[in-house]
């Protein structure tokens, strides 16, 4: 019964994947409202550009279900919230997952759950709490026939970029997305690796299991687009970027050159014409 539902995540044509992530509010940071203060407004400006996917919360995937139609992008649902995007971590940090998170993603009728699977230097007991999220939802994803997508992500120290910036180096990025995969994921949405070229490790490690890659930092149109080149060449099944889209000036221009890329491989060149 998955399979029902991933069809309506993947482009038939491509077997890829560009969901755009406008989940940030979730998690009470400075900052991470910009561009998105107005979510009806967000979600009617993605809809209108046609990813495949949107990602949200259980609180505002309503501006999404509610408009009219069959075309919409699928929503893929957050189910967990935690406390540790500051330059400080807090003295009690935690990540805690939604209560009867599938009846819930049923209900809204979601496309997919993501699941975070933190890494952070100083908070083993996130990474503990994220693992017992993962191992209670996998058998009722398995019930509900709704895919699992885990996020495994690897902190730098907070107090050098905060909780929201890349760590890219390649061996912590495989290790992780493998104990994500061994827990039982269906999709994983993994950081960038700094050196793109090494990107085909995540892939094999991920065993067949489908990799999204995350946007990271706001970056200029041309390194986004480079490296979404480089990481589509490398096996990547496609992408989920957040602020590269809704803090850019053009989102409909930069959604459509990302869609072209990762369903019809369009080149850099042409894809920047495109915005």
């Amino acid at each position: 019964m998955k399979n029902y539902r991933l069809n309506r995540l993947f482009n038939s044509r491509s077997n890829r994947c560009f969901d755009v992530a406008v989940d940030h509010g979730f998690f009470n940071q400075p900052g991470f409202l910009h561009g998105i203060e107005d979510m009806g407004s967000v979600i009617k400006t993605l809809v209108d550009a046609g990813p495949d996917a949107i990602q949200l919360t259980v609180g505002q995937a309503r501006h999404l279900q509610e408009i009219p139609g069959r075309e919409k992008p699928s929503l893929v649902l957050r189910t967990d919230v935690a406390n540790i995007y500051g330059k400080e971590l807090p003295d009690t940090a935690f990540s805690q997952m939604l209560e009867e998170t599938m009846l819930q993603a049923v209900r809204l009728d979601a496309a997919c759950v993501c699941v975070n699977l933190f890494q952070i230097p100083g908070a083993p007991e996130v990474h503990a709490q994220c693992i017992e999220n993962i191992l209670k939802l996998k058998p009722e994803a398995d019930f509900y026939g709704m895919p699992m997508m885990v996020e495994p992500l690897v902190f730098q120290p907070n107090s050098k970029a905060g909780g929201y910036m890349v760590n890219g180096d390649v061996t912590a990025i495989t290790y992780l997305v493998r104990q994500a995969v061994e827990l039982g994921a269906d999709i994983i949405k993994a950081d960038p690796t700094d050196d793109v070229s090494q990107y085909h490790q995540v892939v094999t490690v991920a065993s067949g299991i489908p990799v999204l890659v995350r946007g990271g930092g706001k970056v200029s149109d041309r390194v986004i687009l480079e490296r979404t080149a480089g990481l589509l060449e490398q096996g990547a099944a496609g992408i989920v970027y957040g602020r590269n889209v809704i803090q850019h000036d053009n989102p409909r221009g930069i959604v459509a050159a990302l869609m072209a890329m990762v369903h019809d491989n369009a080149d850099v060149d042409t894809a920047l014409t495109m915005i």
